[in-house]
């Protein structure tokens, strides 16, 4: 089969309350949005996309000579940041885009061509995003860690911070029962370029506000995002100073 094709866009910002300048946070020998973009250009993306509304951000994606599409500075969502990239870059409404965070430097390329792939096979599907199985009794009532529930097509029926699927008699007292069916959310997504066009105009929804999950913007609104089990486990990824410790201490550990 053909392979397909499509283009990454790495939102990255300088503003970040936890960890300011991430994107240029060091890790190993090389800024954090470095290791994102060469791990993004390993996945065989078309292109691979910057987008950051930052002269700094924008400076060091040069020097190490990437590609950078400077944005708005009052975008409130990444799926923003993207569609404006879409519309500065002339995409058609049915090229694929990937949206690959900048905070995960060790993200497999492998997961970024899957979920092109995967959005490819499925024309009833707007979006296609992954999951792995949940593996640690602690990570269902973290509310950081993003639970999905999908139907037996794939579609997801719903996205929750909270404990998915609640196992009757067993989480009331934050005992589980049981892991089986528990799936974590991977916050990697392939859209069409045409579909984040329509996704921006639309109102933000109740349940979205409540668990501060953008996908469901999708979901509210009728539409159906495709989930699929990640073929690699995902790599550590970096929020805080602790975590860019850690990052720097795998980077080290795996000679990467």
């Amino acid at each position: 089969m053909p392979k397909t094709g499509f283009i990454v866009v790495i939102p990255a910002r300088y503003a970040s309350t936890r960890l300011p300048g991430k994107p240029l946070s060091i890790i190993g020998d090389k800024p954090m949005v470095q290791h994102v973009y060469e791990r993004a250009l390993l996945s065989g993306a078309d292109k691979v996309i910057v987008a950051t509304d930052d002269k700094r951000i924008e400076d060091a994606v040069i020097s190490f000579g990437g590609y950078v599409c400077m944005t708005r500075d009052d975008h409130l969502s990444g799926s923003d940041r993207l569609a404006e990239v879409c519309k500065i870059e002339g995409l058609g409404d049915d090229e694929i885009v990937v949206n690959v965070q900048g905070d995960e430097p060790f993200i497999s390329p492998e997961n970024i061509s899957q979920v092109a792939e995967n959005l490819s096979h499925h024309t009833d599907c707007v979006m296609s995003t992954l999951s792995t199985p949940v593996t640690d009794e602690g990570d269902i009532f973290n509310s950081n860690i993003v639970k999905v529930v999908a139907a037996n097509s794939g579609k997801a029926l719903y996205f929750s911070r909270a404990a998915i699927p609640w196992q009757r008699g067993s989480f009331e007292n934050h005992k589980v029962a049981s892991l089986q069916s528990c799936e974590r959310h991977i916050g990697i997504y392939a859209y069409r370029a045409g579909f984040l066009k329509q996704y921006v105009e639309m109102q933000p929804a109740d349940i979205e506000r409540l668990e501060s999950l953008e996908q469901l913007r999708v979901l509210a609104n009728g539409y159906h995002i495709h989930v699929e089990t990640a073929q690699e486990v995902p790599g550590l990824g970096v929020d805080t100073e602790e975590d860019l410790s850690a990052a720097n201490s795998y980077y080290r550990k795996h000679q990467l």
